[in-house]
């Protein structure tokens, strides 16, 4: 099975990544060169995080303040055995120029941002694509998007880095925080790799996954074993502005910060979400 680089996002435009599965073991000889062969096995995802310690002496209204507050919001964990098959996923994000074969194969629609000559060169990551559009590109690619769990560990390596290149932040391994104000060429930051040999998987363009976004679903799942998510999505807010509660949608994950996001979105355990239908994010 393949799994697609998801479709990024930039303000944040989305794009992706795309893997292939596998129902057996694969010989590094069988992998294409575009793509990173990821071994099966188990790893720990998500994260665990300290409660607040002073919300014993909270007044109630202080507490109600907390429970709402993005100190108490917790999505990244806890910290969870998953078991995944061997896979190889894209060692790049979708460029493009690969995309611009895709248009011109199926005459599928053109995504945002096409004639912004700062997104738009043939070595960028496309942007400004739906989950639909990722999606779909992934399948005229003979691959799909990979899972949440399957976009991690790529990232995370059998380290369990909290950055795909170890456990420090380092500002020249990634395109983040608007240290550009544009996106950087797919195979960019060579020393911010995973230790599985993809790149990018922190900044540039936010990723979609397949899986559908809900904040309780590490708290809740049963499933240790190629887990695919929630069967649906949670309502939230629109473009996922964490201090809005309208609920108006079900969301998909998207995954690995952007060139506009800040360091706190860039880690490999940040969870954040985005309507299926929107191309972009900010």
């Amino acid at each position: 099975m393949n799994t697609r680089r998801n479709l990024k996002s930039t303000v944040v435009a989305l794009a992706m990544t795309a893997i292939m599965g596998t129902s057996g073991a694969w010989a590094e000889t069988q992998v294409p060169e575009d793509m990173a062969l990821v071994p099966g096995g188990a790893f720990l995802m998500g994260i665990d995080k300290e409660v607040n310690p002073k919300t014993k002496s909270m007044t109630l209204r202080q507490k109600l303040r907390y429970a709402v507050s993005r100190e108490a919001f917790h999505d990244e964990g806890p910290a969870h055995t998953v078991n995944l098959d061997t896979f190889a996923i894209d060692k790049y994000e979708v460029s493009n120029k690969l995309y611009e074969e895709f248009i011109k194969a199926t005459g599928h629609p053109a995504p945002a941002y096409w004639d912004d000559h700062k997104r738009n060169q043939p070595r960028q990551p496309v942007s400004g694509v739906n989950w639909h559009d990722a999606n779909a590109y992934c399948s005229w690619a003979n691959k799909r998007l990979p899972t949440e769990a399957e976009w991690e560990k790529a990232a995370r390596g059998p380290q369990g880095y909290k950055y795909p290149w170890g456990n420090e932040l380092n500002k020249n391994n990634a395109n983040y925080g608007r240290q550009k104000e544009f996106t950087a060429d797919v195979d960019s930051y060579p020393n911010g790799k995973s230790p599985y040999g993809v790149y990018n998987m922190s900044g540039n363009v936010f990723e979609w996954v397949q899986d559908w976004y809900d904040p309780h679903y590490y708290k809740t799942s049963k499933h240790s074993l190629n887990p695919t998510g929630p069967k649906e999505g949670a309502f939230l807010s629109d473009t996922g502005t964490y201090v809005d509660r309208i609920a108006v949608g079900k969301k998909r994950v998207i995954r690995g910060g952007s060139w506009y996001a800040p360091a706190a979105t860039v880690t490999t355990t940040h969870r954040f979400w985005n309507d299926p239908m929107n191309k972009s994010y900010g």
